[in-house]
């Protein structure tokens, strides 16, 4: 897709990566992952261990985030245990007889890395990986103003002109 949008293009960027480790963890003999579920092991791979901290990474609550939980440890692919650091929290971490999974999703992400590099090059891969770590702050308010502009064909002009 290549939507005038950046929003619509990340999504885009988003889909790319998550189709491709779909495919891959069931070629791993993991089938049937949810985009969430798939987006939820990607965040342990990548070595968050914390529910709360997986749930605000993907923009979902606590309670979609136990569910998914639930879900993927009835498969035996996760495992809930108790953290040493806090009594009343637990870690959320690849069961043992997922260690398959575990490698096949982290081998799956820096192979599609890889193939990002190659694609796009590795100037771009950088700039956008650099951007991508930057803090943005907090989502900005939109001005009433933004919304009422007589000619939207203006604000677009004034976006394609920074291109």
């Amino acid at each position: 897709m290549h939507s005038p949008y950046l929003m619509m293009n990340l999504l885009s960027a988003v889909y790319w990566f998550d189709e491709a480790l779909q495919a891959a963890l069931k070629e791993a003999g993991i089938p049937n992952v949810s985009r969430a579920q798939s987006m939820l092991i990607a965040n342990i791979s990548a070595g968050e261990h914390r529910a709360t901290r997986i749930a605000r990474n993907l923009g979902v609550t606590r309670q979609a985030i136990s569910l998914m939980l639930s879900e993927l440890e009835a498969r035996g692919i996760v495992e809930l245990v108790p953290d040493p650091d806090d009594r009343r929290a637990r870690i959320v971490r690849f069961a043992g007889q997922a260690n398959d999974t575990r490698r096949a999703a982290a081998k799956a992400l820096h192979y599609l890395e890889l193939k990002l590099v190659e694609r796009i090059g590795l100037p771009a891969y950088h700039g956008l990986r650099d951007a991508m770590r930057m803090d943005w702050g907090d989502p900005p308010r939109v001005p009433p103003e933004a919304l009422e502009e007589a000619d939207s064909e203006a604000a677009a002009s004034r976006l394609a002109s920074i291109e």
